[in-house]
């Protein structure tokens, strides 16, 4: 008798997965969906979301007109940060050229600055930063810091007339000595701000991506009336879930690997790690994707209202999730609340996985966050799933 029952069951489960791989196969654009936005969102976050500034334009006031004056301008527009973007008159006239946003910044050389190089004195010399950026302003003003840091440097090593002071007949008594600072890169040498990107948005995309695929194929087979058809089957509620979700997790499965071939080969991201870990997270936070757009297709009744709520989920998911920007840089009242985003997790595991070589007895907690996560939307999925059967 039990194995009477097991056989049904196998029969069952087996026919309503087949029934749910034909309908998947018959939606074209579904199919589409699950290939071509992962891959331009990669491609168009990995990028285009690159933290690092360059070729920032400059403008220029001379008013000393030396070689030493000229020599700083060159130096300043020699580098890949700066761009010379227009030598200026005036003040005024740079800084109608600072508000139109032609110019990034510009530095003013006074017109004493040769004479007082030559007679060992400090020349100031004034930098004006477009600051609607904040973030480009505060890299501009470290550019020219350390350009400035540079020449300096370059005024020791020349033979110019420079003043100099010694003291005679009298020794160094305090023996003190000076701290040097020496900077290493751990986990990213080459400081290649892509890899922190992709990292991220890998995560981003598996949510986003398997909510919205999910709840459209659940509120589209509401629309075609097959629902209430499966109400008339033999399948209990928990085989006609089990179904539904199979189907979508293992085509998913295909942005998976899609996504982490694009990783490797097209950003040439290193994997240190275990790279099993990597796929283990994924397909959790793919889970965890499909039970978020499984309570959508619940709560709605059309395909635009659950697009509609979708956007009250989706951008608080991607904002506190430490995908694009650290989550260090958020308000304390906020980083809390980055707990409950599967998102978050995910991104430690993968950027720990693949940039640091980290393993399970590291990522752990992350893995059970996002285990509980995922047990969590799916029981609620099932639940509101088997209410609005009933």
């Amino acid at each position: 008798m039990d194995d009477f029952h097991q056989q049904n069951f196998t029969r069952r489960l087996g026919a309503l997965i087949f029934k749910e791989f034909s309908q998947l196969r018959r939606d074209r654009r579904l199919a589409i969906s699950l290939i071509v936005p992962p891959v331009l969102q990669l491609l168009l976050f990995g990028f285009a979301l690159n933290s690092t500034v360059s070729d920032l334009r400059l403008g220029i006031i001379d008013d000393s007109q030396t070689p030493e004056s000229r020599e700083l301008s060159s130096t300043m527009t020699e580098s890949k940060s700066f761009l010379l973007g227009g030598m200026y008159f005036s003040l005024n006239e740079m800084s109608a050229a600072l508000s139109r946003g032609d110019l990034d910044a510009g530095i003013v050389i006074p017109y004493d600055f040769a004479r007082n190089l030559e007679r060992g004195r400090q020349s100031d010399i004034q930098i004006l930063l477009n600051a609607t950026n904040a973030n480009t302003a505060a890299i501009a003003q470290g550019y020219a810091e350390g350009i400035i840091q540079v020449y300096n440097r370059g005024l020791l090593t020349t033979g110019g007339i420079h003043a100099q002071f010694a003291r005679i007949g009298s020794a160094d008594l305090t023996r003190r000595g000076s701290v040097q600072l020496t900077s290493a890169f751990l986990f990213n040498p080459g400081l290649v701000s892509s890899w922190y990107i992709v990292t991220g948005v890998f995560g981003l995309l598996l949510i986003l991506n398997s909510s919205l695929i999910s709840s459209s194929a659940m509120v589209k087979e509401r629309e075609r009336g097959t629902v209430e058809q499966l109400l008339m089957t033999p399948a209990s509620t928990a085989e006609i879930i089990f179904a539904k979700i199979s189907p979508l997790f293992l085509l998913l499965n295909f942005m998976i690997i899609g996504a982490l071939l694009m990783i490797k080969f097209v950003f040439a991201t290193p994997f240190l790690g275990n790279l099993f870990l990597v796929y283990l997270g994924a397909a959790l936070c793919v889970l965890c994707g499909i039970g978020i757009g499984t309570c959508i297709a619940t709560f709605t009744q059309t395909a635009q209202q659950a697009l509609l709520t979708s956007f009250f989920i989706n951008p608080p998911l991607s904002s506190l999730s430490g995908a694009l920007t650290p989550i260090e840089a958020m308000p304390k009242w906020m980083q809390p609340l980055t707990l409950l985003n599967p998102i978050r997790h995910f991104s430690v595991i993968a950027r720990c996985v693949l940039l640091k070589g980290s393993g399970m007895e590291t990522l752990w907690p992350n893995f059970l966050i996002l285990a509980l996560l995922t047990a969590v939307l799916l029981s609620l999925s099932v639940w509101r799933f088997r209410k609005q059967l009933g």
